[in-house]
């Protein structure tokens, strides 16, 4: 019995194997093998999805090819933002505007000022030999305003200053500024306007200091000695005529 035992057991693992192979072989072929009945099922169901083209449709497709489709050109994001606005000055593009013709205003009015500064300038140029300018020359006798203290010269080279209806005659140079005159109060008359009235005394520079009572007239640089003035009017001087000056200045003339 103990040698029966141990050879049976792999005749019987061995018989189990086959079996398990020839299941397994019958099932490969199985589902191999095509389902009577069924074969023919898939091609009836697409031909009855898709039914066949007429013949004229299907000539008509054989006969004229499908043209190929074109794509469209689409413009640029760029292109579809453009700016629609004019150019500004300083801008690619930008063209000045057409000048508009001059009617010569500003030529116009650079000869009218041309004009006035030289009216200005002959107007106020010395003519005299006294520096009297063509303004103060020009104007007519009759236009003055007759009054005291107006300096008038005719055509000599007297100056004479208008007093209570007299012509007095300033004697030097040191009478006109002491009288505190300039060239400007000068006024240029006719012979005949200065015959209008009667000539009344020189005016002179009288000089006083205060330390002295005495009074002297100053006559071409050098000072004469008035003894009174009893002498002083009876040469026509008035007191209003007379100069305070320092002593040692008085001293100092001749």
């Amino acid at each position: 019995m103990e040698d029966k035992t141990p050879r049976s057991a792999p005749h019987k693992a061995d018989e189990l194997l086959d079996l398990l192979l020839d299941a397994l072989a019958e099932r490969q072929a199985a589902r191999s093998a095509p389902v009577p009945g069924r074969a023919g099922a898939p091609r009836q169901e697409a031909t009855r999805q898709a039914p066949s083209p007429a013949p004229a449709e299907a000539a008509e497709a054989q006969e004229a090819p499908r043209a190929p489709r074109t794509a469209h050109p689409q413009a640029p994001p760029a292109a579809r933002k453009a700016p629609t606005r004019p150019p500004r000055p300083g801008e690619e593009g930008w063209t000045p505007p057409a000048r508009v013709p001059s009617i010569g205003m500003d030529r116009l009015l650079l000869r009218f000022l041309l004009v006035i500064a030289g009216l200005v300038l002959v107007m106020n140029v010395p003519v005299t030999t006294y520096g009297a300018s063509l303004a103060r020359a020009l104007p007519d006798s009759a236009a003055l305003v007759i009054r005291n203290g107006l300096v008038v010269k005719g055509s000599g080279p007297e100056i004479y200053v208008l007093e209570n209806d007299r012509l007095r005659w300033i004697s030097s140079m040191d009478a006109f500024e002491h009288r505190g005159l300039t060239w400007g109060d000068v006024h240029i008359v006719e012979d005949a306007f200065l015959a209008k009235f009667e000539v009344g005394s020189p005016v002179h520079v009288l000089l006083k200091c205060e330390g002295s009572p005495h009074i002297y007239r100053l006559e071409g640089g050098e000072k004469r000695w008035i003894r009174d003035i009893d002498t002083l009017l009876a040469e026509g001087h008035v007191w209003e005529d007379v100069r305070p000056v320092d002593c040692a200045y008085l001293r100092g003339l001749p």
